[in-house]
């Protein structure tokens, strides 16, 4: 039997390749490789029996790389993260594993390897179901701020708002108004918009800060945040936001 590894830790991979060597003397390890496309290629042509694969890979991910493999390739996949990807692939690939992978779990993991039979076709189709609603990116929840010669780690629900500074962004709290190096129109792309809502070209606001938003005789809005004294003013091209308040 043969198996192709991928993952993009090399570490972790020198050390299933050993672990599985010492569990499966027979196996023959025909590629470990360190992303997504490389992966895809070598599936492609070495046509291995067995896929070890990440699913989280630079290039591409494990789920993509296995469309390349070859018919009866049983596929593993390993992951550090227990989300969505996990709960889908119990039911169509041979096993999964969660990292860091025990000993005990990794011989379960040999001994249904040897006894399964060649994975279902019912594996593609669902990678392909799931490639094609592509993967929500996770929020961003932990900010880098600089404060003299030191680095703050901010959780990103401690800001009442967010305000561009040309290429940089403030960061306003409780109790402090922080610097960062990111624009404010990267920051958009990395926070849930349920929890931090663009109010003006230049300025993304908390919901949970707001308290009160007051319409005036000319229809223009202005918002009071509950942890911060200034007030804020909404743009017309987002009063729609705030049609119910």
């Amino acid at each position: 039997m043969n198996a192709l590894l991928a993952d993009d830790e090399h570490h972790l991979i020198d050390d299933l390749r050993r672990r599985l060597l010492r569990l499966w003397p027979e196996l023959k390890i025909v590629a470990t490789l360190h992303d997504g496309i490389a992966a895809a290629e070598a599936l492609a042509t070495l046509q291995p029996d067995i896929a070890f694969l990440d699913i989280r890979m630079p290039g591409c991910s494990g789920l993509e790389a296995a469309q390349s493999a070859p018919p009866g390739c049983r596929v593993v996949f390993v992951t550090a993260h227990d989300d969505h990807a996990v709960q889908a692939f119990e039911q169509a690939a041979v096993d999964y594993l969660l990292k860091p992978v025990s000993d005990e779990r990794l011989a379960r993991c040999v001994a249904r390897l040897r006894e399964a039979a060649p994975a279902p076709e019912a594996l593609l189709a669902k990678l392909q179901s799931l490639l094609a609603t592509p993967a929500k990116p996770e929020s961003l929840r932990w900010l880098r701020a600089q404060v003299g010669q030191t680095v703050r780690l901010l959780a990103v629900e401690e800001v009442c708002y967010f305000q561009s500074a040309d290429k940089y962004t403030a960061a306003y709290t409780r109790d402090a108004e922080l610097l960062l190096r990111t624009p404010l129109k990267e920051l958009i792309t990395q926070l849930d918009p349920a929890e931090f809502w663009q109010v003006h070209r230049g300025t993304l606001v908390n919901v949970r800060q707001i308290t009160t938003a007051r319409h005036d005789l000319l229809g223009r809005i202005t918002l009071t945040l509950r942890d911060r004294a200034e007030t804020l003013a909404v743009s017309r091209s987002y009063t729609h936001l705030f049609r119910q308040m």
